[in-house]
C-alpha cells in the first residue's frame, strides 16, 4: 500500500511534491496500512515533462554510468548523495522509498563506454542493442550472456541498497517477457543484503504461463497495461484477475495497476489536471475487487490537493480489511454482467454490477458456495444488517457492495 508519482505528475516529478504526499501520508493514511512512497520513470531526466518522453535526453549519470537523481528536480541529490537524504526523510515519517527503472543500460553509457563498478568490464561490452525499450529511447538492453550484465544489475542495485530503497519497480520487464532480465535483477536484489520489494511492469498482454517465473522472481507483477480513470480500465480487470486470483499469496502478488483516485493528471502522461472521472460508484467498485483480490494498491494522486472523500475511500478500515485477509478469494457467480467473488474461507463476499443500469441482486448462500451466516456487516456502509437465506444488494450502475460474514 502506497503512493507513486506516475498518475498525477508523470515523469516530472520534483522533490518537494514527493515529499508533501510522503508527510500527507504519515500525517493522515499511516495509520491504516499506507506506507511506501515510490518516484516513479526518469528522476535522472533534468529536463523530463509531461505527456512524454524527451528523445536522446541529457541524463545524470556517475563515472560508472548509473543514474543520479536530477538536482534541478531533487536538490537533497546534489553533490553525489543520491536518493538518500530523501529516502532518509521518508524513513524519518516512519514509511517505506521506491524508485522506478527501466530495464537495460543507459545508451548515454554506452556511448561513453563507462566502466562497470568493480570489474574490467565497460557498459559497451554488455549493451544489447537489439533488445532495446519500444516506447522510451534512455537505455539499450542487457546481454546476460556477458559476466558484465550480471555486475552491473548488481552495482546498480547496490547503490539503491546504499541509498535506503525499500522497493524497486523495474519497468518494460514483462511486456515482452524478458526473463533473464527478470532473473538477474532479482540476483542482483538478493545480493544487495538488503530487503527490498521487486515489482515488475508493464504486464501488457503478459501469458498466465508465466506465473510461475514470476513467482519464483518477483513480490508483485502487473497483469496489464496503464490503467487510467476510465471505466473500460477498470472493467477489464475482471477478467484478467479472474484468472490470476490463484496465483495471489504471501511473496507473490498479482497486480491491478494503480489506482487513478483523487486529484491527478497535473503533468500526467495521459489527461488535464482533473480529479478522478470514475464516478463515486465506478472508484468504490475498483476499490472493491482490488481489496477482495488482494492486489497492491498504489494510489496515483496528489493527495494534499485530493477530497476528503477520497482519503475516506482508501482509509475504510473494514474494506481494507478485505485486503489483510489471510485467505485468498476467487469469483463464485457470474451472469451476464453481474459477478460475484469471495474469500475461500467464507468470510469476504463482493457483488458487482458491471452493466450501465442499475440492478437489484439476490442470491442464495449456496450459489456462492457459503453457508447462511449468522451476521453480515455492510463494509463500505459500517453497518450489520439482518441476516437472511439470500444476499440481497442493490447496486447502482458500476457499482458493489462487500460484505464481512460471521
Amino acid at each position: 500500500m502506497g503512493w507513486n508519482s506516475w498518475d498525477v505528475f508523470g515523469s516530472s516529478v520534483t522533490e518537494a511534491e514527493t515529499r508533501a504526499n510522503a508527510e500527507f501520508i504519515a500525517e493522515h493514511m499511516a495509520d491504516h496500512g499506507w506506507e511506501y512512497v515510490v518516484v516513479d520513470i526518469q528522476w535522472y531526466e533534468p529536463a523530463a515533462r509531461a505527456g512524454g518522453y524527451n528523445s536522446g535526453a541529457e541524463l545524470v549519470l556517475d563515472e560508472h554510468g548509473l543514474p543520479q537523481p536530477a538536482p534541478n528536480r531533487f536538490p537533497s541529490a546534489a553533490g553525489g548523495a543520491g536518493f538518500k537524504p530523501l529516502a532518509d526523510h521518508v524513513h524519518s515519517l516512519g514509511l517505506k522509498f521506491g524508485v522506478h527503472i527501466l530495464r537495460g543500460i543507459p545508451r548515454q553509457a554506452v556511448a561513453a563506454d563507462t566502466p562497470i563498478k568493480g570489474t574490467v568490464y565497460t557498459a559497451a561490452q554488455i549493451a544489447d542493442k537489439n533488445r532495446p525499450c519500444a516506447w522510451n529511447d534512455d537505455n539499450w538492453g542487457i546481454d546476460h550472456s556477458h559476466p558484465g550484465g550480471q555486475a552491473y544489475y548488481d552495482s546498480l542495485v547496490a547503490q539503491f541498497a546504499d541509498w535506503g530503497v525499500d522497493f524497486i519497480k523495474a519497468d518494460d520487464m514483462i511486456g515482452p517477457y524478458w526473463e533473464d532480465e527478470i532473473e538477474a535483477f532479482r540476483r542482483a536484489i538478493d545480493r544487495s543484503g538488503r530487503d527490498i520489494v521487486f515489482s515488475l511492469s508493464p504486464g501488457v498482454a503478459l501469458s498466465i504461463d508465466h506465473a510461475e517465473h514470476l513467482k519464483a522472481h518477483s513480490h508483485l507483477w502487473r497483469v496489464s497495461g496503464d490503467l487510467w480513470d476510465r471505466w473500460k480500465d477498470v472493467d477489464a480487470q475482471f477478467d484478467l484477475l479472474r484468472d490470476w486470483a490463484v496465483h495471489s499469496g504471501p511473496g507473490h502478488w498479482p497486480d491491478a495497476d494503480m489506482l487513478p483516485l483523487g486529484r491527478m493528471g497535473l503533468r500526467a502522461e495521459v489527461g488535464e489536471p482533473r480529479d478522478s472521472l470514475l464516478t463515486p460508484d465506478e472508484q468504490q467498485t475498483m476499490l472493491t475487487l482490488w481489496c477482495i483480490v488482494r492486489s497492491p494498491l498504489m494510489v496515483g494522486a496528489d493527495l494534499p490537493s485530493s477530497s476528503p472523500e477520497t482519503i475516506d475511500l482508501l482509509t475504510n478500515p473494514e474494506v481494507l480489511a478485505a485486503l489483510r485477509h489471510p485467505v485468498g478469494a476467487c469469483e463464485v457467480w457470474r451472469e451476464g454482467e453481474h459477478v460475484a467473488w469471495a474469500s475461500e474461507d467464507g468470510a469476504f463476499v463482493a457483488v458487482f454490477n458491471r452493466g450501465p443500469e442499475a440492478a437489484e441482486l439476490e442470491l442464495p448462500w449456496s450459489a456462492l458456495g457459503i453457508a447462511q451466516p449468522t451476521q453480515v456487516e455492510d463494509c463500505w456502509n459500517r453497518w450489520d444488517l439482518l441476516p437472511g437465506d439470500h444476499l440481497r444488494a442493490q447496486l447502482q450502475s458500476h457499482g458493489s457492495a462487500l460484505f464481512r460474514l460471521y
